[in-house]
């Protein structure tokens, strides 16, 4: 008893079978975590060191360097990248792809204590380093808190409210706040007013730093307690400051802080991160959920509690929405159960045509249990639905019938042979489970590279090979039980007098065309075969014209400006200047959002969205319209209308990526030591990327050339007249920037307290030689003149980038929104010309961008690639023990190419990573086509009274319809995935490529046969 009759005979087990499949897969299904993109944690870490008044090259020699040695010795590390600015050390690091995500909290610790050792070696003055490896972190509901009335703190308050409030919903990991101005106390002494009463501003600075301390003054023990002393003397409201006594010790006169300077409480002038929306200030919150939730239920008690906190929301402050992962989901789910649908009637409907109405409803049935069943499996290893996960279960829609086919197909023919139901079924499963099985394995392994690849572009695809590996078992097991046990259930038994006739089942007009064709292709086998290999060389030759592309954009209604001013640009001129910006672009009516963010990019509310580090001079509009075509209206139109109004702005707009985004799709690295010769380099390089039209948003990453002043200390007149370095450097930085000189308590609010002259003093350039220094050596005020022999104007690099502890500067470019042009294409037609200038000794070239990206992915695929080609070559080896019949089956899969070239030439798409794992994945499925035709030979070839040239010819007539129904599914399920960004490409090349391959092999693969074994078919008429 097989299992096929095990099914029948015991129908209870079954329906339980058939039961607990929809029941556990409706409850898996509802159960199932729901994301937009997979979760997996970006390997990369930044450390933050801050360096106060160094150049960029002391903070690159000083800091960086040391830092980067040490972090080197870490054997995690793939790359390391930094940025040495003023003050301010950046260090990206980038963790090797071998390692998985539950490895990297330890990495980061032992990174925390590398940097920690490497910190008691740096010189005085610079600051604690920061760790910062929450890059994993997805906002995926990101809000703008805005008003045009209200202040930053006001603003704040009610964020820090609605702050707490959200992250106590079940499912929130966490709220974060960005774009927040911290208050400052501002304490505005008049040089001239200190210069006249003879002070010394550092006397003002100390009374105020031990007065507004929090110290401990010790308790007193009276009676039996402890009673604690808490004297008085701070200050508790900033008008208390005013009242603070400067007078010199001994002095007859009481001068009071406020007689010389004006205390007040401002914003932050400078700050380092900021947001508008829709024209107004606003502050960005962005919620991140826990792992594995359901975003969808999530976003709903988010929505929930925030209208239940309406009533607390201030008259004239917004809370406008940037971007919903939820409502994105939701309407993914929507889709694949739209997709889903359509399958099913799909399925129907090609069966209804060629195999009738009852084979076509067991068919979508046994579609229906099978994805249930997948909900169960992703369930059971917790894999979400999210883009990759759903597109895989459309991939498999088409697929999932295959073995089901076979096995109702094989029965049809049975009882049309007069064959009971019972002997029909037992038949066809045992000639077929185990070919099908191995024909299932090696569909499978096919897929297999995604899963074994070891890049983070392999970690983002995991769940297409887990979906798939999931899917196709369970429809190899429902094959050789539910399905029988359907068939003899919905198939009648042959007329009595047709029990053990034998009828003709292959009269129609396919299998009359077919049965031609292949007889005239058997008969001139080396012509049928020289005209397969000449159309498969004219392919490969046409492959050459189909452009390359990585990973296409989304489709989501939202694009993003970056905006570049001058280098060195304030971040209060940048906010200036992207107000105008604003004015401009809310003109336009298809804007329906407006985000603005200056200093850094926006928090990271998608997967694939890569925020910019921390320039002053940079901003970014991200614009949210109704559809995509709107987007492909509006960027022309803008981008002419802003370039033509800003001239000397760099403008670069972009679309939502749907893969990883490096920071251009073109970049040409050059490696060196001296600043100037790196700079020649990338002149010639970018004068290069100008002449060639379609590149676009060319530009440097060093940026320009800055401004310094640079004023000359005569060391032996300082000395004369009592001043140092140090006091001139303090007295400068007090009367133009401000220096912090305490900390003001307000509530749980520290704000920093900050000493520096007034407006009409410090907005003064030209009063730099006039400033007066109190030297403590004379107690007076000498003017800095007496010290300071010049002040001159000299330009250094703002921006020292290295790349593994080397100088690199990139020329970066990008290709234009919509553009037929693709990274690849573009940078071939600047290849050449780059790669052949002269280069001085220890300097060289390399690429990065999207071809790095690519070509790093594609290495990781064809690492595992040749094991999985192995396993899946001895798996038909195991299956047929010979080795002729798998070299006439695998002699079959790279007719594939023939279709994809055509397919993607016609429809003008580029050769995309995921078109490359649709070609990988065609190998299986036109394996699986080749072993149910060979198995099939074998089986008719075992008759004794048939010849080899009848049973090649019978076989392939019977298969005939099982192929190419299983073919047509697979190829009409992929039609939805046509029109959706990521998987476009993929679906093209599954379609064109496995219909050329499925019509070709039923005509080479038998052919290929007969050459093999020998077999002539121009002697005899079969």
């Amino acid at each position: 008893m097989n299992i096929a009759e095990y099914s029948i005979r015991n129908p209870v087990i079954s329906w339980t079978f058939v039961v607990l499949l929809v029941v556990g897969g409706a409850v898996s299904f509802l159960g199932l975590g729901q994301l937009e993109f997979p979760e997996f944690p970006i390997p990369q870490a930044m450390v933050i060191t801050a360096y106060p008044g160094a150049s960029p090259e002391q903070v690159e020699e000083e800091v960086t360097l040391p830092l980067e040695r040490a972090i080197q010795q870490l054997e995690y590390v793939k790359n390391i990248d930094s940025i040495s600015s003023a003050g301010l050390s950046q260090i990206t690091v980038e963790l090797l792809d071998t390692y998985k995500a539950s490895e990297q909290p330890q990495i980061w610790d032992e990174l925390r204590r590398k940097i920690n050792d490497t910190q008691r070696r740096l010189p005085p003055g610079v600051m604690p380093s920061i760790v910062n490896d929450d890059f994993s972190d997805v906002y995926g509901v990101l809000f703008n808190i805005s008003s045009s009335d209200y202040s930053y703190r006001e603003l704040e308050n009610y964020a820090d409210y609605v702050q707490r409030e959200l992250s106590l919903v079940d499912g929130v990991k966490k709220v974060s706040l960005a774009g927040t101005v911290t208050d400052q106390v501002i304490i505005e002494m008049s040089e001239s007013k200190l210069a006249a009463l003879g002070i010394n501003p550092a006397r003002i600075l100390s009374l105020i730093q031990n007065q507004n301390v929090v110290s401990n003054a010790g308790r007193v023990f009276v009676e039996g307690q402890s009673i604690r002393i808490h004297p008085t003397g701070e200050f508790q409201d900033i008008q208390e400051l005013e009242r603070l006594l400067i007078s010199n010790p001994g002095s007859s006169e009481l001068i009071y802080l406020g007689d010389i300077a004006t205390v007040s409480r401002k914003p932050d002038e400078t700050p380092v991160n900021l947001y508008r929306s829709n024209g107004e200030k606003a502050i960005s919150m962005g919620i991140s959920f826990s792992k594995g939730v359901n975003v969808v239920n999530v976003g709903k008690a988010v929505n929930k509690r925030l209208a239940e906190l309406e009533y607390s929301r201030p008259v004239g402050i917004d809370l406008d929405i940037v971007y919903d992962q939820p409502g994105v989901v939701k309407k993914s789910v929507a889709d694949f159960l739209i997709n889903l649908v359509e399958a099913v009637v799909i399925v129907i409907v090609v069966l209804l045509f060629t195999m009738g109405l009852r084979s076509g409803i067991l068919m979508g049935t046994i579609l229906l249990l099978t994805i249930l069943g997948t909900f169960i499996g992703m369930n059971i290893i917790n894999v979400e639905l999210e883009l990759i996960s759903l597109g895989a279960l459309i991939i498999a829609l088409g697929m999932l019938v295959d073995n089901a086919i076979v096995v109702t197909e094989g029965v049809l023919v049975g009882l049309q042979k007069g064959l009971s139901r019972m002997e029909a079924v037992k038949t066809v499963v045992s000639q077929n489970q185990w070919p099908l099985l191995g024909a299932t394995v090696i569909a499978i392994i096919a897929f297999a590279p995604i899963g074994l690849s070891s890049n983070s572009t392999g970690d983002f695809l995991i769940s297409l090979f887990q979906v798939l590996l999931i899917a196709l078992l369970i429809s190899w097991v429902l094959a050789i039980t539910i399905t029988p046990l359907f068939c003899y259930l919905m198939f009648s038994e042959p007329a009595e007098g047709m029990v053990g006739d034998q009828v003709d089942p292959y009269k129609g007009a396919l299998f009359t065309v077919y049965r031609s064709l292949l007889k005239v292709a058997l008969r001139h086998r080396l012509t049928s075969l020289a005209l397969t290999i000449a159309a498969l060389v004219a392919a490969v030759i046409g492959f050459g014209s189909i452009k390359q592309s990585f990973f296409p954009p989304s489709n989501t209604p939202i694009f993003f400006v970056d905006v570049w001013l001058q280098e060195g640009t304030d971040i209060r001129e940048t906010e200036k200047t992207l107000q105008a910006i604003e004015q401009e672009v809310m003109k336009y009516r298809q804007v329906n959002n407006l985000t603005t963010v200056m200093g850094m990019g926006a928090q990271r509310f998608i997967l694939t969205y890569a925020p910019e580090k921390m320039y002053s001079s940079y901003g970014q509009l991200i614009i949210e319209v109704a559809d995509l075509n709107t987007i492909r209206q509006v960027i022309p139109e803008m981008q002419k209308d802003l370039e033509t109004r800003f001239p000397d702005i760099d403008f670069k707009f972009k679309m939502l990526e749907n893969g990883p985004t490096p920071a251009a799709r073109i970049e040409a690295r050059f490696y060196g030591a001296d600043p100037e010769i790196l700079r020649k380099l990338a002149a010639q390089a970018i004068a290069i990327a100008e002449a060639e039209p379609s590149a676009y948003a060319i530009r440097n990453n060093w940026r320009e050339q800055v401004n310094i002043i640079r004023p000359q200390f005569d060391e032996a007149a300082a000395r004369r007249s009592g001043l140092s370095k140090q006091s001139i450097d303090q007295t400068m930085l007090i009367n133009f920037s401000g220096k912090q000189i305490g900390i003001y308590r307000d509530g749980s609010h520290l704000l920093p307290i900050v000493a520096r002259s007034p407006d009409y003093e410090r907005l003064n350039a030209d009063r730099i030689s006039d400033l007066q220094v109190w030297s403590d050596e004379r107690n007076a005020f000498i003017p800095v003149s007496q010290a300071i022999t010049a002040f001159d104007t000299e330009t250094e690099n703002p921006l020292i980038m290295r790349r593994d502890l080397n100088r690199v500067l990139t020329v970066l470019a990008d290709i234009h929104p919509f553009s037929e042009e693709t990274a690849d294409s573009v940078r071939q037609k600047i290849l050449a010309d780059i790669e052949a200038m002269p280069l001085p000794p220890g300097y060289s070239v390399e690429w990065g961008g999207e071809y790095e990206s690519s070509r790093d992915a594609q290495e990781s695929i064809f690492t595992s690639l040749p094991v999985g080609y192995l396993i899946m070559f001895l798996i038909t080896v195991f299956l047929f023990s010979t080795i002729r019949q798998p070299l006439a089956i695998w002699a079959t899969v790279p007719l594939s190419i023939i279709g994809i070239a055509a397919g993607l030439l016609l429809l003008r798409m580029p050769f995309s990573f995921t078109a490359l794992l649709g070609m990988l994945s065609l190998s299986g499925m036109i394996v699986k086509n080749g072993i149910v035709l060979v198995e099939q030979i074998n089986i008719e070839a075992a008759q004794a009274s048939t010849t080899l040239q009848s049973a090649i010819l019978d076989a392939c007539i019977s298969r005939v319809r099982p192929v190419c129904m299983a073919a047509l599914t697979t190829m009409l399920g992929m039609i939805p995935l046509v029109f959706d960004a990521f998987f476009s490409s993929m679906a093209v090349t599954i379609i064109f490529g496995l219909g050329f391959a499925t019509v070709l092999t039923l005509v080479v693969l038998p052919v290929i046969y007969a050459l093999l074994y020998r077999i002539r078919f121009d002697q005899t008429e079969p």
